[in-house]
């Protein structure tokens, strides 16, 4: 009996300083990827040629020119892109999340969930490549005949509603499980209270069961925020590679990803400007999905309603 407590005991030890080292593990390999992103940031900085404030204020953004300049290194032109495709995506894929979730929580019987629910998932294990050949050949010419034949604008091939399109599909899945898990978490006592009060049932998701899970939503959301403003692939091939300064969608745009993956599949040579180029929009990349995940911490925080 004494030996095997003294197995037990050996065997619960070793699980835990495994366990341990994997969450040193983990931190070491954030630790390594942020040193390595910065260093070569902070490097990009330092060059004469580059000028902090010009870097985050510029409109122009050339790397590649010929001629190395400040004015050529503003970095405003990708952010603008790559807010622009990320912000319509997540108006698309918002409502049309929270709808989804709101149904199979809500309305749809266990077997119609069962099956939905997973097909919903599948979204988003598709690569993203592929996602970017089908806003190419389909979702492309849609938009072309709307826009360009229909009502007469002007369309260019690659463009960011497209990219902004296919981009709330891919994030929609996020959405929609996230929310879903968040509204099931709402007690039962809620509602029930509610209809007892001779509320409809659509007047209790609204009024109650909503409200109630609002930080999940939101926490939903801004990490859907955040997922496309990330996506490098399909944005790369439906929105273009024109660093711009435009609200028109209809343009193409260059986002922060599609710029590091321009610049990775060239030929600029290690510790060169261009190649330092791609650790400064990385680094700046990862200060704002960075930022936007401490918002949502914040009003995750701010909004949590906990029930016994």
């Amino acid at each position: 009996m004494n030996k095997n407590f003294k197995n037990r005991n050996l065997r619960e030890k070793l699980i835990a300083r495994f366990l341990f080292f994997c969450a040193v593990f983990s931190i070491l390999v954030t630790v390594g990827i942020i040193f390595s992103l910065f260093s070569e940031a902070i490097g990009f900085f330092l060059r004469p040629e580059v000028s902090l404030f010009k870097f985050f204020t510029g409109t122009n953004w050339r790397p590649l020119s010929s001629k190395v300049s400040p004015d050529n290194f503003g970095v405003l032109p990708l952010i603008t892109g790559t807010f622009l495709v990320a912000s319509i995506s997540t108006l698309i894929a918002v409502p049309l999340g929270l709808g989804t979730a709101i149904f199979l929580s809500e309305y749809a019987t266990d077997k119609i969930r069962d099956v939905l629910k997973p097909l919903i998932e599948i979204l988003a294990g598709i690569p993203s490549v592929v996602y970017g050949y089908f806003a190419i050949s389909f979702i492309n010419p849609i938009i072309r005949t709307i826009f360009s034949e229909w009502l007469q604008m002007e369309v260019n091939f690659f463009n960011a509603l497209s990219a902004a399109v296919v981009l709330a599909v891919m994030i929609i899945p996020t959405v929609a499980s996230i929310s879903e898990d968040a509204i099931r978490s709402v007690p039962k006592s809620l509602r029930e209270g509610s209809l007892s009060l001779g509320a409809t049932k659509m007047e209790t998701v609204v009024k109650v069961v909503l409200p109630a899970a609002l930080s999940g939503i939101i926490a939903a959301f801004i990490l859907a925020m955040s997922r496309a403003v990330g996506e490098t692939m399909a944005v790369t091939i439906a929105a273009g590679a024109t660093p711009r300064m435009t609200l028109n969608p209809l343009h193409s745009v260059q986002t922060m990803t599609a710029f590091i993956v321009q610049v990775s599949f060239g030929d600029a040579p290690a510790g060169s400007i261009n190649g330092q180029s791609i650790f400064a929009v990385g680094a700046t990349l990862f200060m704002i999905t960075f930022i936007m995940n401490i918002i949502s911490d914040l009003i995750l925080e701010r909004y949590r309603e906990v029930y016994e």
